[in-house]
């Protein structure tokens, strides 16, 4: 596969040129013994707005291990947590999120157009939104205020969850200045920092780069052309980064498998897999991304994902980390150690007493059946159509604690 993704990421590569020079992470690297982790993609965006307060508390209460967000620069110099560069998908409102204050922004209803089992829809006039208007209280949710349905500031997720490991997106509006700058920000308010649960990630290594010269001592996950220039040619990644956050897939080519998870333990990266539609967000992928023996899946679903773990009886994060499943231990290479003096017969031990029977050494019982896998069909970028053999979606119900019904605004 490594061979065939060349064709596909060769000219990124040409395009964005070499990355610069790192090193092995620390031998020490923490996230290497937190398996496996239930990330919550945007909080889990197809089962509660996404990066909403809402959705945050609702995956922690689920059982996720760490939550994943994204942040966008504010028109006040803060950070908003948002993935677009516009507010156009997730709230009432259009506009660029830059031209916005932080205080603008938390009073914008983000979840307005969120659809069960869907996230956000726009296009669909018989869609149901149960929580469009919970944000100026037309929709009351048992045990959250309306605060917790408008667009948080990182800050605001930061304090809400001072226990949590958070990952932190870096975002920008399409230029590299604007990744650039919040990066910069990004850098200035973690620099004295003395949190060791944070990572930093993003798909521009610029961004990465400066990010790590304000705040060297923040956990990152590697950029996009580092993260493919280690994936063809083993380049080293660079300093300060631990993680590679991988899509399942990358140009309709499988990106997640075992052999590359080895390697990069081997090398000492923990991996994070994310789907974001390079894969089916559903149980059977689930099972298959845990398979490969990664150390987090992002899912859009943490619910589901929580039922996988528990059907697998997956290890999960404990304080001061879990050792990796047996399962998934690196092969130690055999030591052929000194050669066999020929001359010198092996000692057979003692007979076996006539009529003594030999107790057997495995006293473990039979190897209950294991049901087979059902092999899940990734899509291509370009494939608009349900893959064969893919299961439905299921409906995600989400009326958790709303006790009225959604006015229209």
């Amino acid at each position: 596969m490594r061979t065939a993704l060349v064709a596909s990421a060769t000219a990124l590569l040409l395009a964005c040129g070499t990355t610069a020079a790192g090193s092995a992470p620390a031998p020490d690297n923490l996230w290497l013994g937190q398996r496996v982790m239930n990330m919550a993609h945007s909080g889990g965006e197809d089962e509660a707005p996404m990066n909403t307060m809402y959705a945050f508390e609702r995956a922690e209460r689920l059982g996720a291990d760490m939550l994943e967000l994204d942040v966008q620069l504010t028109a006040d110099g803060d950070l908003a947590v948002i993935h677009d560069a516009t507010v156009d998908d997730s709230t009432d409102h259009t506009g660029r999120v830059a031209d916005f204050t932080m205080e603008q922004l938390r009073a914008m209803d983000a979840a307005h157009w969120f659809v069960p089992g869907r996230s956000t829809v726009h296009d669909d006039p018989d869609a149901e939104h149960p929580l469009r208007g919970a944000r100026y209280g037309d929709v009351t949710v048992a045990g959250h205020e309306p605060s917790d349905f408008g667009v948080p500031s990182l800050q605001d997720v930061l304090d809400r969850f001072p226990d949590t490991p958070v990952n932190i997106e870096i975002k920008g509006s399409g230029t590299p200045q604007s990744f650039l700058a919040a990066a910069e920000t990004l850098g200035s308010r973690l620099a004295d920092t003395d949190r060791s649960d944070l990572i930093v990630g993003s798909f521009d290594d610029a961004a990465l780069a400066r990010f790590h010269e304000l705040a060297p001592q923040v956990d990152m996950s590697a950029g996009q052309q580092a993260m493919i220039s280690y994936y063809l040619t083993d380049a080293p990644l660079p300093d300060g980064v631990v993680a590679l956050q991988v899509p399942i897939t990358y140009s309709g080519l499988r990106v997640v498998t075992r052999d590359f998870v080895d390697r990069a333990h081997e090398d000492g990266y923990a991996v994070h897999a994310w789907f974001s539609g390079s894969a089916p967000d559903d149980a059977s992928t689930y099972g298959e991304v845990v398979d490969t023996c990664v150390d987090a899946l992002m899912p859009a679903r943490p619910s589901v994902l929580e039922e996988v773990f528990a059907d697998l009886g997956t290890e999960r994060p404990t304080p001061g980390g879990t050792a990796p499943r047996s399962e998934c231990a690196l092969d130690e290479p055999t030591d052929p150690g000194e050669p066999t003096d020929p001359g010198e017969p092996t000692d057979p031990g003692e007979p076996t007493e006539p009529g003594e029977p030999t107790m057997p050494t495995d006293t473990a019982g039979p190897a209950e059946p294991t049901a087979p896998t059902q092999p899940s069909t990734v899509p291509r970028d370009d494939d608009t159509t349900t893959p064969a053999g893919e299961p439905e979606r299921p409906r995600v119900v989400q009326t958790d604690g709303i006790s009225a019904a959604p006015a229209a605004r």
